[in-house]
């Protein structure tokens, strides 16, 4: 397990920040790479079939998850700039810097950067991955960026209860009244 934050040394904090840095980098330059192939090879409404499951569709989500606050570029906007300061912040006080925890901010941050480069370039996200669940349910569609945001958010999550951190608030909250 990994040390608690306040107990890094400068060496090792600098370490989890380079490490979460570089997960940043990879996500969001795969992630955006990935839109560029789309708006390449793709006329916008476009899809390629993959198999009977899968196919490259290229929308232009210009809401947030599933489509919702479709048309609010700017409070969508201002929602993900506030919520990438807010990680950071998570990251800067998280009690314990796990590696993985340090990972999964960074999966969600990087999310987060290649999402927000798509409304401040185009007012829209490229979304391009489908999926047919079964019969004609398709899943909404979804990008590089989602799937790194989503993953890291259950990681963290993960993360969080393997470290106690669960369970160190719930104590917290919970002691008895003298």
């Amino acid at each position: 397990m990994d040390k608690d934050n306040s107990k890094l040394s400068l060496r090792d904090s600098i370490k989890k920040a380079i490490l979460c840095l570089i997960v940043i980098a990879l996500v969001s330059a795969s992630d955006q790479l990935s839109k560029l192939w789309i708006r390449a090879h793709l006329a916008l409404g476009e899809s390629l079939l993959i198999t009977d499951r899968l196919s490259l569709s290229y929308i232009g989500n210009t809401g947030s998850a599933f489509g919702l606050l479709a048309n609010q570029t700017f409070l969508l906007i201002i929602i993900s700039i506030a919520a990438l300061l807010f990680i950071l912040l998570l990251l800067r006080y998280l009690s314990p810097a796990t590696t993985l925890s340090v990972v999964s901010i960074g999966l969600i941050l990087g999310g987060a950067v290649g999402n927000l480069i798509d409304r401040l370039r185009f007012g829209y996200v490229t979304d391009f991955i489908d999926i047919r669940l079964w019969s004609n349910f398709h899943w909404p569609v979804f990008n590089i960026a989602d799937t790194a945001i989503t993953v890291g958010v259950f990681t963290l999550i993960y993360s969080f209860y393997k470290s106690g951190v669960f369970r160190k608030a719930y104590e917290r909250n919970h002691k008895p009244q003298n």
